[in-house]
């Protein structure tokens, strides 16, 4: 397991490594996916460490939904007609980064993602 002073997101959060930031809030941060899966793919991470939904606290519920929502709105600006959301916890589950934090896909008509739906 990663500890927290090596993780890449805590250190993106802590302004260690300079990343672009899109959009962020008291308690989260949204940036440029480093290895996009598509144009404009996105992510939102927790400026605090919490390795996964499951130690995120509930009362930051809101404030996330409310930043997915700004990250939502200004991707649909540049020009995007919808998006995707995936969140993956713990390893079997896909998450590589230990590090409590969203994928935010930005998406086009015939774009040819394919997305579970």
């Amino acid at each position: 397991m990663i500890k927290q002073d090596e993780c890449i997101f805590c250190k993106i959060a802590k302004k260690e490594i300079p990343v672009e930031v899109i959009f962020e809030t008291e308690n989260f941060i949204c940036f440029p996916d480093a290895d996009p899966v598509v144009k404009g793919h996105s992510l939102i991470i927790t400026k605090k460490h919490f390795m996964n939904i499951m130690e995120l606290p509930s009362d930051l519920g809101k404030e996330l939904i409310n930043v997915i929502k700004k990250l939502g709105e200004i991707k649909l600006k540049e020009c995007f007609s919808g998006f995707n959301l995936i969140m993956n916890n713990f390893p079997e589950a896909g998450q590589i980064v230990m590090h409590a934090h969203i994928h935010l896909l930005p998406r086009k008509k015939g774009d040819g993602v394919k997305v579970l739906g």
